[in-house]
């Protein structure tokens, strides 16, 4: 028997995600309720059209366009709106109203995380959060809670589904960007504007919130170097294949030591870089996502799975959402954010990366003794350099992978290539990651 209250809970939002956690809240009721110790009331759901088409059937007195009115009588604001506004207003109106919240909204948390956090932590409320990054996969709770006692050193996140489908469509079936996005948007993993994809926007905002949960830091999303995959040719994928890497668009956060001060500080970067075939990442296909963590005391853990789909990142709300009942029922203080390192966030030239760099050459005596200088001259190693020429052609191609080196290193060496008499063109650079750090 069920002594304890129910507990009101109010939705926002009747999207792919909003409305499946509808409907398992209202069909695994009784099962949700022996799990908190608590029934949990579904009192309503707020949404601009009431009588838009759904995906689930639902009772259609439970939507509302009042989404205030909504929030004030209720215990637990589940927030699935996206975007900043009103999301932003609605989640603090929840916090000061006494409710706790729980929420996916990866922009709006890389955007306006502290001020959030801030006020649930002056008015002893929560805010959960584990769908906001990987959809289903179970990674916010882990750096929150499981590794909070431990220091994390790096992560390394294939953390936005779209661009993975279309980098791994173009390495399996040799096709084009343009045509591997063509398929995405067909399937539904590509909206009809795919920036924030392909842009790596959405990587870089979960960049941000992995990156201030690992470091107990305020990474702000702005300090986040970013690229997208725009410019990944299947000239680069096929290059890599054939040197034994995949190329996936990666989201780093690394905590290490500035080389100008020689402070410790924290890197949280997005780009497409090459993947030895033998790291676990490379073999993340399709949608899926997966985070990489290497930790002191815990070593190297994988967390693996479905990055998006309304079913799956429900799953992940509503285990926010028994967590937070059960702290209403058994009572106790809630959980606050652990942000109070403030490490500096780095510079992308603060890194330690490899490059492989494409260039067409001359064909002509002395060109390698040119290139090899110029690596020299910037301090940079190389480990390999493999050349091809084009039939009669004047130019030839040469392939160079680096050894690890200061990226304002690296980047200074590209610079100097391009201005060199015997180089034509630099025609691709992708960095090199996946190597365990010691």
């Amino acid at each position: 028997m069920i002594a304890y209250r129910s507990l009101r809970v109010a939705l926002l939002g009747g999207g792919s995600v909003g409305a499946q956690v509808a409907r398992l809240l209202l069909e695994e009721k009784e099962e949700l309720a022996r799990r908190v110790g608590a029934t949990l009331e579904l009192v309503g759901i707020a949404v601009r059209d009431v009588d838009a088409r759904r995906s689930v059937d639902l009772p259609r007195e439970l939507f509302t366009t009042d989404a205030e009115q909504l929030i004030l009588g209720a215990d637990v604001v589940i927030e699935l709106m996206g975007g900043i506004e009103p999301a932003r207003s609605y989640i603090l109106q929840a916090i000061n109203s006494g409710a706790d919240v729980v929420t996916a909204n990866k922009a709006l948390l890389a955007t306006h995380g502290p001020e959030l956090f801030a006020a649930a932590e002056q008015v002893g409320a929560q805010l959960y959060y584990e769908a906001a990054v990987g959809g289903a996969i179970p990674i916010i709770r882990p750096l929150r809670e499981s590794l909070a006692g431990d220091t994390v050193r790096r992560i390394l996140g294939i953390v936005n589904g779209t661009t993975n489908f279309i980098l791994d469509r173009m390495d399996t079936e040799r096709t084009s960007l343009e045509d591997a996005l063509a398929t995405a948007t067909d399937l539904g993993y590509a909206e009809a504007d795919p920036t924030a994809d392909i842009g790596g926007y959405d990587a870089a905002q979960k960049a941000a919130i992995l990156a201030s949960l690992a470091f107990h830091t305020s990474v702000p999303v702005e300090a986040v170097y970013r690229e997208g995959i725009t410019t990944v040719t299947k000239e680069q994928i096929e290059s890599a294949r054939k040197a034994g890497y995949v190329v996936k668009l990666l989201a780093i956060c690394e905590r290490l030591t500035d080389p100008e001060t020689g402070e410790e500080g924290v890197s949280a970067r997005v780009y497409p870089a090459m993947v030895s075939r033998t790291h676990p990442l490379a073999a993340v296909h399709g949608a899926n996502n997966a985070v990489f963590v290497e930790a002191e005391a815990a070593g190297s853990l994988m967390f693996y799975g479905a990055g998006a789909g309304g079913v799956e990142t429900a799953s992940a709300v509503l285990g926010d959402l028994v967590s937070l009942g059960r702290r209403h029922v058994v009572g106790g203080p809630g959980l606050a954010e652990s942000t109070h390192a403030e490490l500096p966030v780095l510079e992308i030239g603060a890194i330690t990366t490899r490059y492989a760099v494409s260039l067409e050459v001359a064909d002509e005596p002395g060109v390698l003794a040119a290139i090899a200088g110029v690596f020299a001259e910037h301090g940079v190693s190389v480990e390999l350099v493999e050349q091809s020429v084009r039939g009669d052609a004047a130019t030839a191609t040469l392939v160079i992978g680096t050894h690890e080196a200061p990226e304002a290193a690296l980047a200074a060496t590209v610079d100097a290539l391009a201005s060199n008499r015997v180089v034509t063109k630099v025609a691709s650079v992708l960095r090199v990651e996946g190597a365990q750090r010691q």
